[in-house]
């Protein structure tokens, strides 16, 4: 008894018929769906409102240490 080949399977480099569709459908609309992510995404990152606080915090449980504050 041999091991199987790919050859002799029946699905094996076939995408015909609604298999096809189905598969092209997928793609598609992920395609879709992550180009309207990257457009949301990037359209609402900006912040023009923004209120801008100190650049340094200061923390004194021991001393004090200046730690900067992006």
């Amino acid at each position: 008894m041999s091991e199987p080949r790919l050859e002799d399977m029946d699905d094996y480099n076939t995408l015909k018929g609604e298999k096809r569709k189905v598969v092209l459908a997928v793609i598609i609309a992920s395609l879709i769906i992550g180009a309207v992510y990257i457009f949301v995404s990037s359209s609402f990152s900006v912040v023009d409102d923004r209120i801008e606080t100190g650049t340094i915090l200061k923390v004194s449980p021991k001393g004090t240490v200046n730690i900067p504050v992006k």
